[in-house]
């Protein structure tokens, strides 16, 4: 049941396109042309044209060559990437190089390519960007031209307000990648894990399509395999005389019964007969613990007897997988015993799965259920107990979520010990409607 649960799906990044790159960086270089043409002719001041034409024109080189010698849909290397990124920065230096260095309002446009690259880049690269672009605002400090201004009133920033640039530079580069990478981190590991929860609940569907198109050909192939054993059983009788004849239809009526055997076994084997299945509360309980018992962990089941009448289901692939996938959980971190209770009144059904291992850690009980969450141990401990409760409990909890059922975590009050799991789905959303044929029985 675990065996995809156990799968690791995550992608530590997806390669960004070339072409997404390219774009940006004929955004950028429309931008820069645009703000050296507004400044020069329309505020007039005295802008070196030329060297800034001139970085903007190798930039927009770079791009046309990229553009033209590789596939602009082709998927990047975080490397190349990060070297393209690098390169925005690298330009950008030399622009407000000419243009003020960190008085240039502009000098804030550091943040672009180091919030694109923690995205898109692991930690790493975009922690070598972020060093890149505020080592360029620190020589920028210290080297660069004149700001463009009224050369009859020059402006002259104190030292401490340039101080307060380049900090606040720094400080944004650093907080706002970090709080960009961890978003883009988590939503792409809750994507992962999505894709994972469907690929389960396809291959559980899948399962149970296979094992009623079983019992449909079981059924079938019945009736032409009774037809030719009883074919087969008068032609002996009538062939007594000829020894020959009479053992080969004998043998052909005993692969006749044979078939019918193995027909009957598939019948019985096959959990659903017809994709509208329907089983009550205890049936599908006793279907999810079959599988855990006889390892050593004693599975107690109580079913509450209650006034209303015991709730029936549809057969559900989700329900079966997430209640199963739990139960395999508390048989993993049991040291003896695992109870199943359930119980159900005319609004709710309940189904509470405990074990008495060691419970879960204060420290993930408020997050459990997350995807990829698990807890670091040493050696030792791993050897003598597992750690997980990552993807598996992640997507158990989700797909149990899509039927309508509040999943909850806790522990055992002391002096006990071990974990529970509280699963409760409102009747109305667990219980399928009557049937009129059910219906018209209870009328009578």
């Amino acid at each position: 049941m675990t065996d995809v649960a156990d799968l690791d799906f995550r992608q530590s990044h997806r390669n960004i396109r070339l072409d997404t790159i390219l774009r940006l960086r004929w955004l950028a270089a429309l931008g820069q042309l645009t703000a050296i043409f507004v400044v020069a002719q329309g505020l007039e001041f005295d802008v070196p044209i030329i060297p800034c034409i001139s970085i903007v024109a190798v930039a927009a080189m770079l791009n046309l060559t990229l553009q033209i010698v590789f596939n602009p849909m082709q998927r990047l290397e975080p490397v190349y990437a990060a070297a393209l990124f690098a390169l925005n920065i690298v330009e950008l230096a030399g622009l407000l190089f000419l243009t003020g260095g960190l008085q240039n309002p502009f000098s804030f446009l550091f943040l672009g390519p180091v919030l694109i690259s923690a995205t898109v880049l692991p930690i790493r690269l975009t922690a070598a960007i972020g060093v890149l672009a505020i080592a360029c605002a620190s020589l920028l400090v210290y080297f660069h031209l004149p700001l463009p201004w009224d050369g009859d009133d020059p402006l002259v920033l104190p030292p401490i307000y340039l101080f307060g640039v380049w900090l606040s530079i720094v400080l944004a580069i650093a907080v706002t990648s970090l709080y960009a990478f961890q978003a883009t981190e988590e939503a792409r590991k809750l994507s992962d894990a999505l894709a994972a929860t469907e690929l389960v609940l396809t291959r559980e569907q899948h399962l149970t399509q296979i094992d009623g198109l079983a019992a449909a050909a079981a059924h079938e192939l019945g009736t032409p395999l009774s037809t030719i054993f009883l074919i087969a059983r008068e032609l002996e009788k009538t062939s007594e005389g000829d020894g020959h004849l009479a053992a080969d239809l004998r043998t052909l009526r005993e692969q006749a019964q044979r078939c019918r055997d193995i027909l009957a076994k598939i019948t019985q084997l096959s959990s659903s007969g017809a994709p509208f299945d329907v089983m009550p509360l205890s049936t599908l309980i006793e279907e999810a613990v079959a599988p855990h018992r006889d390892f050593g962990v004693a599975i107690k089941v109580r079913l509450a007897v209650a006034a209303a009448r015991e709730p029936v289901i549809a057969r559900n692939p989700a329900i079966l997988y997430g209640v199963g996938n739990i139960l395999e959980n508390a048989v993993d971190f049991a040291r003896t015993t695992v109870e199943v209770n359930a119980w159900w009144n005319a609004d709710t059904v309940e189904i509470v799965i405990s074990d008495d291992g060691p419970g879960i850690a204060p420290d993930i009980l408020k997050r459990i259920g997350e995807p990829y969450l698990s807890r670091r141990r040493s050696t030792d401990e791993a050897q003598n107990e597992r750690t997980g409760l990552g993807l598996g409990v992640f997507i158990a909890r989700t797909l149990l979520e899509r039927t309508g059922a509040r999943v909850s975590f806790s522990n055992r009050t002391f002096p006990d010990h071990g974990a529970v799991v509280q699963i409760v789905w409102p009747r109305d959303r667990f219980e399928i409607a009557e049937t009129d044929e059910t219906a018209a029985e209870s009328a009578d």
